[in-house]
């Protein structure tokens, strides 16, 4: 099949709720591309209208971490078969690569880091995704992370609906509490939802389980449940991520500073300013230490006999010190002696000294 008289439709990659998508061929650029098609079942003017304003949307986000849109063909008469071409990305989503087994830790911190990353830029230009999950995340074999998908996403303050007042709109398991409700919704849907695919990313199964209506409804009754062993800093960013308030949540400009601030291991949570700093201990025990003792009180010296002498002379036939090492330990000495004998000292001092340099001179 050809759409377009340009793109060759081969195998099929994905099914939506409305939409495939198949690998294709651009016979044009010769190049293969992905290209999503409505289904001609999906004939009704939502489908439709859904399916166009995905494509608009799109088209006007640029980003490495979001698919890019490269053609449209949104049908100017109502048989019209409307088509979307983007960016072939070969690879796993992420969520055939959880159910393929544990995630490496410092992958698992990429991922975070790039996803974070696209839905910051999405909310910057006022788009709220409403469907962020691991089957809408393309896994890329150099590493790179794609969003895709934007089938339902919604600009901020649009009045122009495509589904029911009331009605919620996404996948049942990643919904946010406010989405089940069917109440006004903001760009904190989106980190709620990107904070149970962090979880699921380390535990491997969905925090809300079950039927489609059983999981909807159980976030409002129960916050998920995170293992305590999550590594440093993820748990408290997951509970933040996935409060049942949407004011409570950080944004996802916030959710990517903290992923970002990170230089490696383990992600770090808030500093406790309270924590005692090894440096400060060290200068608070120098700042203790006992100080040396001060001069005497005034008034007479007290009473006791002298110090003991001077420091043993050196034995008969032993060479004689230098002066200065003599005086340097005099000094030493000295420092030891209240300083109420400081002036008897002195007079010993020379004494030793006069005594010392007629020995030498002889």
């Amino acid at each position: 099949m050809t759409v377009a008289n340009r793109y060759v439709l081969g195998s099929l990659v994905g099914r939506g709720g409305v939409a495939d998508v198949y690998r294709a061929d651009d016979t044009v650029l010769s190049r293969q591309v992905a290209v999503k098609v409505l289904r001609d079942v999906a004939g009704s003017e939502s489908d439709r209208a859904r399916f166009v304003a995905e494509a608009r949307t799109l088209a006007n986000l640029g980003h490495h971490g979001l698919v890019t849109v490269l053609d449209a063909g949104l049908g100017g008469d109502h048989m019209a078969q409307p088509f979307l071409v983007m960016e072939l990305v070969d690879g796993l989503t992420l969520a055939a690569q959880i159910a393929r087994g544990p995630l490496d830790g410092r992958r698992i911190e990429e991922i975070a880091r790039q996803l974070a990353e696209a839905v910051a830029y999405a909310h910057g230009r006022d788009v709220v995704h409403r469907d962020v999950k691991p089957g809408n995340v393309l896994l890329h074999p150099s590493g790179a992370v794609k969003l895709a998908d934007f089938g339902i996403a919604r600009l901020i303050g649009d009045t122009v609906r495509h589904t029911r007042t009331g009605h919620a709109v996404g996948t049942a398991a990643y919904l946010a509490p406010e989405q089940v409700l069917g109440e006004p919704l903001t760009t904190a849907v989106d980190v709620y939802s990107l904070g149970l695919v962090f979880l699921e990313m380390f535990t491997g199964r969905l925090a809300y389980p079950g039927p489609p209506t059983e999981a909807a409804l159980a976030r409002l009754s129960r916050q998920p449940e995170i293992p305590d062993d999550l590594p440093t800093g993820w748990r408290d960013l997951v509970v933040a991520m996935t409060a049942r308030h949407p004011g409570e949540r950080p944004d996802a400009v916030r959710v990517r500073e903290l992923l970002g601030s990170r230089a490696g291991g383990s992600l770090r949570p808030p500093t406790d300013p309270t924590a005692q700093s090894p440096v400060a201990t060290a200068v608070l025990t120098e700042a203790i230490a006992p100080l040396p003792p001060g001069p005497p009180p005034p008034g007479p010296p007290p009473a006791g006999p002298p110090p003991s002498g001077p420091p043993p002379a050196a034995p008969p036939g032993a060479s004689a010190a230098p002066v200065a090492d003599l005086g340097t330990r005099v000094v030493a000495w000295l420092r030891g002696l209240d300083s109420t004998y400081v002036a008897l000292a002195g007079v010993a001092l020379v004494f030793l000294l006069l005594l010392l340099a007629t020995a030498l001179a002889g």
